[in-house]
């Protein structure tokens, strides 16, 4: 299997409702490292994966929706936990649709699978991983 992992970061404002958050329920900011991992069995005629350089644009794409953002005020997270773990699956989503679309070049018609991490900080962080089918 190979891969190709594309980084950059996000800061956000949000809290969490549930007393399992504890003092997490107050507005509070959290800035993450964000890793967008695609995986292929194969390469392309060219030996590429995806494109670096529009996966690195369309992660940034994905990300703009969220960054310097108070996510308890977007209309789309509304009534949700916008958690670490929920984060990664959002931009997820957001990355397999540009990757369906083509934004990733030709060769990402191999991708098969697609991790995003979300780095709280060098102890703490979460990932979610899935098939891009």
């Amino acid at each position: 299997m190979f891969s190709l992992t594309v980084c950059d970061h996000i800061m956000v404002a949000h809290s969490f409702r549930g007393a399992e958050f504890g003092p997490a329920q107050r507005l509070h900011g959290a800035t993450f490292a964000v890793e967008a991992e695609f995986r292929a069995e194969r390469l392309d005629a060219l030996h590429l994966l995806v494109d670096i350089g529009l996966a690195k644009v369309e992660l940034r794409k994905a990300l703009g929706g969220l960054d310097y953002r108070n996510l308890d005020a977007e209309p789309e997270f509304a009534g949700l936990n916008t958690t670490t773990e929920f984060l990664c699956q959002h931009i997820h989503g957001l990355l397999v649709a540009a990757l369906k679309a083509g934004k990733l070049g030709p060769q990402a018609a191999n991708v098969t699978g697609l991790k995003v991490l979300l780095r709280e900080s060098p102890n703490a962080w979460a990932a979610y991983e899935g098939p891009v089918a």
